[in-house]
């Protein structure tokens, strides 16, 4: 028997509580019709590829997929290649492509949705088009917050701003980086401060430089609190390679190779430049016990 789908439509980039809107529409339909339901995404925004001019995204692909299933229980997340026979496809046929091809028995698009070429498909004409193939067609209407529209441009900015807390709120849920650990300069051990070096994917938006209240998240499930350093760490290395080096708080142990979570929630303060590495280290413990209170008084 083949699987039909509740198919929410969109880009998606972050999963703002704008997207939210539809894939809770696309998870509440699949549970009252037993349908199955589904994100239908792309590999590359669509708006990079038609302009030339690329704006850098607020997750990887891999991090778009993991808070889909994180937050939703969304496990069918359909990416397609936006090559330029995607770009180019007439509005009708791209919607009687996603009907067809992936067993739509309902989709969900927001109000400002646009599809086929040159953006000529809109909300209203995907409804009309699934009243031609008799399944269901939702359109959402915008989501604000304090009389403001949920953007992911929005939430880019606050991001590059170290607002993570209203950007965190615009998402939903904690704005994630997760990497495979790289293996460092090994300079936290010798402070006593052992950290993880990760860096943020090609393409990926990177949030003001400074030091950041994170959440650790381990593949064996195990969750700590961090102190994250965004930048160059001036201190230490002269370079401009960017990553995210964070000091896990009560734990020890090699995660070199392990996969790794980190979730923003809190920017404490600007990257700094220090004397020498026993300020660092002090600076580092001061950082620890703030991050220590802040998640304690989050309780």
């Amino acid at each position: 028997m083949v699987r039909k789908y509740a198919i929410a439509l969109g880009f998606f980039d972050g999963v703002h509580v704008g997207h939210g809107a539809l894939i809770k529409r696309a998870c509440e339909i699949a549970e009252e019709k037993g349908l199955t339901p589904a994100v239908l995404t792309f590999d590359t925004h669509p708006m990079s590829k038609i302009t030339g001019v690329s704006e850098p995204m607020l997750t990887s692909e891999f991090d778009r997929e993991g808070v889909l299933e994180r937050e939703f229980g969304v496990k069918d997340v359909i990416v397609l290649p936006f090559d330029d026979e995607m770009m180019r496809m007439h509005w009708k046929s791209f919607a009687e492509y996603i009907i067809e091809k992936f067993s739509a028995a309902y989709l969900i698009c927001g109000h400002d949705y646009t599809f086929g070429y040159k953006g000529e498909g809109k909300a209203e004409m995907l409804k009309e088009i699934c009243d031609e193939h008799g399944i269901g067609c939702d359109v959402i209407p915008a989501v604000l917050l304090d009389g403001v529209r949920v953007s992911s441009t929005l939430i880019r900015n606050l991001i590059a701003e170290g607002e993570i807390e209203k950007a965190n709120r615009n998402l939903g849920h904690a704005h994630v980086l997760t990497d495979i650990v790289r293996d460092g300069k090994h300079l936290g051990r010798t402070i006593g401060s052992p950290t993880v070096n990760m860096q943020f994917e090609k393409g990926v938006i990177v949030p003001r430089h400074g030091v950041y209240a994170t959440k650790v998240y381990l593949e064996d499930g195990s969750v700590y609190s961090g102190v994250t350093n965004v930048g160059v760490r001036p201190t230490v290395e002269d370079t401009e390679n960017v990553n995210a080096e964070t000091y896990i708080l009560n734990y020890s142990g090699d995660l070199y190779g392990k996969r790794v979570r980190i979730e923003f929630y809190k920017f404490v303060r600007p990257e700094m430049k220090f004397g020498d590495v026993s300020e660092l280290k002090a600076q580092i413990q001061r950082d620890a016990a703030f991050v220590d209170t802040y998640f304690n008084e989050l309780k």
